[in-house]
């Protein structure tokens, strides 16, 4: 489906036709008019299927059309890192290219003085869209810089990753603030229980867009080392020996260790460096500026970096320990192997994480081939299969999904009638 095929205004499509882009991704064609008719959308899909298209066109689309208070922060568009902030707004610079009318601003911590300063003026004067980091906002929601009493779209992006860095409870704090009327999107990359249930208090009836997790690459080499965690480093040591270091991500799911891998590397005289969320916005930066320009071989990082981060010639991956679920295996490895070039992955499997290793396979529908350890280095625990977990049966809430419990049939083309926030409709 293209995109000139949905009731997107002109400005919008504009923008799209200067930017090449024609053809939808299944997330936007089944989100854009969802999002477009005033619903709630739950939204499940990975990193690159195109989620932030398809939240943001539709969103700017109908602030372009007027109708929304210009004193106002009209839509909050919540990012678990800066990174990721800093890239929606990246995107909303391309598809507002054309929207005179629309401004926007991107909050978010680690920043000296001047910049707090003209977020603050942005947000006084009335920002239509503000993308920002839990704890930033949360800040300015405390001293009385925010008023969010007449914002209409409510935007949390990467749902999961908040979750595991414990911003759930600064993100219900704000959805207090926010007023009945307000349209809330969400989107996730994967589906845990706690998901579900902030879906169930965040969210009114929503449409649920649920898009099917993709295997990763076949060019991607995937190998695993059954290991012992003191083991870990010395086969590191032993990877380095053996080849080039160069354009290398090694991954752990916990920032403490990734700042101990990163002090052993560099004992070893490993031209690497570190991100996580420790650092400053300012060293952050600078870690990315240099792994992008080539200027550090190795980059240790947690799953900060495993979402939404674009570098292209990646060529080895390594996951330090094993991610938590299939859908972070497929996100972290989906770092090489990009812009059709070969890429490696290699795991590092300890004797607690193979039952998880082994469900991670189950996802991919083969095995991961298993090296062997290096010599000197002993032995490592046994692979032993292990019988499946029988899995719970839950009653989950009930959604609709499209075409079921509406009220009103919807009109094609652009004739169809919007839906305003006071429960009138207008012609488009």
């Amino acid at each position: 489906m293209k995109f000139e095929e949905t009731y997107l205004n002109d400005n919008i499509l504009d923008a799209l036709y200067d930017m090449h882009f024609e053809d939808m991704t299944p997330i936007q064609e089944r989100c854009i008019p969802e999002i477009l008719d005033g619903y709630d959308v739950l939204g499940v899909a990975q990193t690159g299927t195109g989620k932030t298209a398809a939240y943001l066109l539709p969103i700017l689309s109908l602030l372009d059309d007027g109708g929304y208070p210009k004193d106002a922060i009209n839509c909050i568009i919540m990012s678990p890192t800066r990174e990721l902030a800093q890239q929606i707004d990246q995107a909303m610079q391309g598809f507002g290219y054309y929207l005179d009318g629309v401004s926007s601003v991107a909050v978010y911590g680690g920043n000296d003085a001047g910049r707090y300063d003209q977020e603050l003026r942005s947000m006084r004067l009335g920002a239509d869209v503000l993308i920002a980091t839990p704890g930033r906002l949360l800040s300015h929601l405390k001293v009385g810089n925010l008023d969010l009493s007449r914002c209409s779209f409510f935007v949390l992006d990467e749902a999961d990753r908040m979750l595991d860095m414990g911003f759930i409870d600064d993100i219900m704090k704000l959805v207090q603030e926010l007023p009945e009327s307000c349209q809330r999107i969400m989107f996730s990359a994967t589906m845990p229980k706690k998901i579900r249930e902030l879906a169930v208090q965040l969210l009114h009836n929503p449409v649920e867009v649920k898009i099917a997790v993709s295997k990763p690459a076949e060019k991607i080499k995937q190998s695993a080392y059954v290991c012992y965690d003191p083991q870990k480093l010395k086969i590191i040591n032993h990877i380095f020996k053996q080849g080039d270091l160069k354009r290398v991500i090694i991954f752990s799911g916990k920032k403490e260790r990734v700042k101990e891998i990163n002090r052993s590397l560099k004992s070893m005289r490993i031209n690497c460096d570190q991100m996580h969320s420790d650092l400053s916005q300012q060293e952050r930066d600078e870690v990315m500026y240099r792994f992008k320009a080539g200027q550090t071989d190795v980059l240790v990082a947690t799953d900060i970096v495993a979402r939404g981060i674009d570098i292209d010639d990646i060529r080895t991956v390594i996951n330090y320990d094993v991610p938590h679920d299939a859908e972070d295996y497929v996100h972290r490895i989906g770092r090489t192997a990009r812009a059709d070039r070969d890429g490696v992955a290699i795991t590092f499997v300890s004797e607690a994480d193979i039952y998880r290793f082994q469900q991670i396979e189950h996802f991919l529908g083969k095995e991961v081939e298993k090296v062997a350890l290096p010599d000197k280095l002993g032995e490592g625990p046994e692979y032993t299969k292990r019988e499946k977990k029988r899995s719970d049966t839950r009653r989950r809430g009930r959604w609709h999904s499209k075409g079921d419990g509406r009220n009103n049939q919807k009109a094609k083309g652009k004739n169809r009638r919007r839906p305003k926030k006071d429960g009138s409709t207008s012609n488009v």
